[in-house]
């Protein structure tokens, strides 16, 4: 269905809740709260060590600064994009309703089997790794197993028991990183790094483009919160606040954690991210060890456990919800679709499912960089949905919404250009993916039925 003007826009959603049990929708805090649950991962504790390898200090910190930026273009664009669209479904409903369906549609299914598929399975398995590091005897995809199937058997059972159990997690989470951060400042060095990488210069920009990959992908999840828009208490005014609020707090948090890697740590020493993949070693893990012996990088290793279940959950909880709105509009089938107040229980089964596949079958770097790249497309195409010609819409409201749309799309092309050159098959996939995603838009809407 194409919506022509804000009025429309404007109308209670038939499955909104009624106002009596709007105490039981997520406020400001616990939107927030998935925000900083989604954005903080791996990523942060892997990124600089990659990126250390061909940028010196200053453009690391350059490079992570910039991320922030644009993630902050891209978080007031979403705004504006919440505030035209005030429905849950993230990219899937934006861009059905702004661009068109069949973009909506692509979304959905890039949203389903990679968006947050991949990253739950990503932090589940960290999270089984350094459980090993703790008691020897534990299989990390064992463990990692558990994770996606205790999360996701909260989040499919009882709405209440998801927040009040994710509200926990962010909690713990904020806590124990503003400690580690707060401990390293205070035993590390302050001193300016001179170190030079080994694989160039210091600077160059298509090193710079690629390095911004990782960043992305540490930075997604900037707009974790759209996906549950319909289960905010006014979404038109509590999803710009949640979205700015938790990206900046984010950011600066990442800006701080990124000056302690490199002050403290020489390429050669943060190459050890490169066995990541046999040893689990974080750059997190190697400050630790050296300020504070075996016991600071047992205590990293508890630290990570929490971020990691923290971020499985958030995604576990957020992803089904894109599915529960296909599924409604008829593009999958019904039993994958929330009915009445309860949670999508058949969404959040086939997420794990998805999850656990991945989890035994993808190596960790190669789905870092594949998500990052589809995220950041996908953004690109929602924030461009601004810039359509929208009757009832002030001019005035909008364009600053339209200035850092412009500025993250432009950046956004820039990534993708260098990206793609550096990883020239990754353009056929997702053509691949495209392609089939696209045939199978054609071929269901004739036969979708809507549930309402």
């Amino acid at each position: 269905m194409r919506i022509s003007d804000t009025k429309k826009l404007a109308k209670p959603h038939p499955l909104r809740r009624p106002a009596e049990k709007e105490r039981a929708l997520l406020g400001l805090g616990s939107a927030v709260g998935l925000v900083v649950a989604n954005m903080v991962g791996a990523g942060v504790f892997l990124s600089a060590g990659f990126m250390a390898q061909d940028l010196g200090p200053l453009p690391i910190l350059v490079t992570w600064a910039l991320g922030l930026f644009l993630a902050m273009c891209g978080a007031l664009g979403y705004a504006k994009v919440a505030e035209l669209v005030p429905r849950s479904g993230g990219e899937y409903r934006y861009l059905s309703e702004l661009l068109h369906p069949a973009l909506g549609y692509l979304a959905g299914w890039a949203s389903m089997l990679v968006g947050f598929s991949g990253p739950v399975a990503i932090d589940a398995l960290a999270a089984g790794s350094f459980a090993k590091t703790l008691i020897p005897a534990v299989e990390p995809r064992v463990f990692g197993s558990a994770v996606i199937v205790i999360t996701s058997v909260v989040h499919a059972t009882n709405l209440r028991a998801s927040r009040w159990g994710q509200n926990a997690l962010v909690l713990a989470k904020v806590v124990l990183l503003i400690g580690f951060a707060a401990a390293c400042l205070g035993f590390g060095s302050w001193r300016w790094p001179t170190w030079e990488p080994p694989n160039g210069s210091g600077f160059s920009l298509p090193a710079v483009g690629t390095a911004l990959f990782y960043v992305a992908f540490a930075f997604s999840g900037y707009n974790a919160a759209i996906y549950a828009a319909e289960e905010l208490r006014s979404p038109r005014h509590t999803l710009p606040r949640a979205l700015l609020i938790g990206c900046s707090a984010v950011g600066v948090l990442y800006l701080l954690i990124n000056w302690e890697f490199i002050s403290n740590l020489t390429p050669k020493r943060v190459s050890a991210v490169f066995a990541y993949e046999e040893t689990r070693v974080t750059l997190a893990h190697l400050i630790a060890s050296d300020l504070f012996g075996k016991t600071g990088g047992r205590l990293v290793s508890f630290l990570l456990i929490v971020v990691f279940c923290s971020a499985a959950s958030a995604m576990s909880f957020l992803g089904p919800r894109v599915v529960s709105e296909m599924a409604k509009d008829g593009f999958l089938p019904g039993a994958l679709a929330a009915r009445g107040d309860g949670p999508p229980r058949g969404a959040v089964l086939l997420q794990a499912m998805l999850a656990l596949v991945i989890l035994w079958t993808q190596p960790f770097q190669h789905v870092v960089h594949d998500v990052g790249a589809i995220l950041t497309l996908f953004s690109a195409l929602t924030l461009l949905g601004l810039f359509r010609r929208r009757p009832r819409v002030e001019q005035s409201s909008i364009r600053i919404h339209r200035v850092a749309a412009a500025v993250f799309i432009a950046s956004a092309a820039g990534m993708l250009y260098y990206g793609f050159r550096a990883k020239t098959q990754l353009v056929l996939w997702i053509c691949a993916v495209a392609g089939a995603a696209l045939l199978g838009y054609w071929g269901s809407r004739a036969a979708k039925r809507p549930i309402r």
